[in-house]
């Protein structure tokens, strides 16, 4: 049986000076080793969660637990709280603090029990990991968006954590820097990083994702495989959703050449139409 690593339990969080809340009575679990997409419509509280999860916001009522611990505000608990949970934000200026790309992967790690040369050994590891090698001394301002990503993902995977968070990771990236970051994050998963995102690209969901949870209005409406939850079509387009490309159009095919289970991705599309 898998194993919840993070538990929201009935979860409120309202932002300062605002009358309602962001999100409400959120309840759900991320399972250890598996790939869970957040996904809704702008302002449904996807960011809100991330930044619950990551311990950035306070929670106004409920619970969040890791291992079934739950999460406590101190300083010191909110330190190793965040060496279990890395979270990249959605604008990777957000996330760099300094001026080149090896002093922005060292400064987590400075943060941590390490000695000089288990700092510089990591480094050269996540260098080495993140194909920022040829990068390792150039300044952060002559990066473009993608490898300025790539940095900030790099330093934050440096702190080895167990659950990787990543909060809309392919805004503003091209079809190539997209494909580069999921093989990247494949990467990460296959070593052994629980992964969630927030995202609103069902097409990607629906290839990548093992679990998806389903926000509308600041509250959940459904967490479950992905199969199933893109099998329910009629929830989809009453929350205005859609379908993935390929469930569209498989969709439309005639019932007489649809096998019971449609293809999520377009190797086993190929893999179908060459049967």
């Amino acid at each position: 049986m898998m194993q919840p690593l993070l538990e929201f339990q009935d979860v409120s969080y309202r932002y300062p000076n605002s009358d309602r809340f962001a999100v409400q009575q959120l309840s759900f679990q991320i399972l250890a080793g598996q790939k869970t997409a957040i996904v809704g419509h702008n302002g449904c509280g996807k960011s809100t969660l991330l930044f619950l999860a990551d311990g950035l916001y306070r929670v106004n009522a409920g619970t969040i637990r890791w291992r079934g611990e739950p999460l406590k505000y101190h300083a010191a608990a909110l330190n190793q709280w965040r060496q279990r949970i890395g979270l990249a934000f959605q604008d990777p200026e957000r996330q760099l603090v300094a001026a080149t790309v090896s002093e922005d992967i060292s400064y987590g790690l400075c943060n941590l029990q390490l000695t000089k040369s288990e700092i510089a050994q990591r480094l050269q590891q996540t260098l080495i990991d993140f194909s920022l090698k040829d990068l390792e001394h150039c300044p952060l301002h002559h990066l473009s968006l993608g490898q300025k990503r790539r940095v900030a993902l790099a330093g934050v995977m440096a702190l080895q954590p167990e659950l990787l968070l990543l909060d809309e990771p392919t805004a503003y990236l091209d079809k190539r820097q997209t494909s580069n970051l999921f093989r990247e994050l494949d990467r990460i998963h296959d070593k052994g990083t629980t992964i969630a995102i927030a995202t609103h690209d069902l097409d990607l969901v629906y290839a990548w994702a093992d679990w998806v949870i389903v926000l509308d209005a600041g509250q959940v409406i459904l967490v479950d495989r992905t199969e199933t939850v893109f099998s329910n079509v009629a929830l989809l387009e009453q929350l205005q959703l859609g379908l993935p490309t390929l469930l569209e159009i498989w969709s439309l095919l005639p019932e007489s050449v649809r096998r019971s289970t449609p293809p999520r991705t377009i190797a086993q599309w190929r893999e179908y139409h060459q049967r």
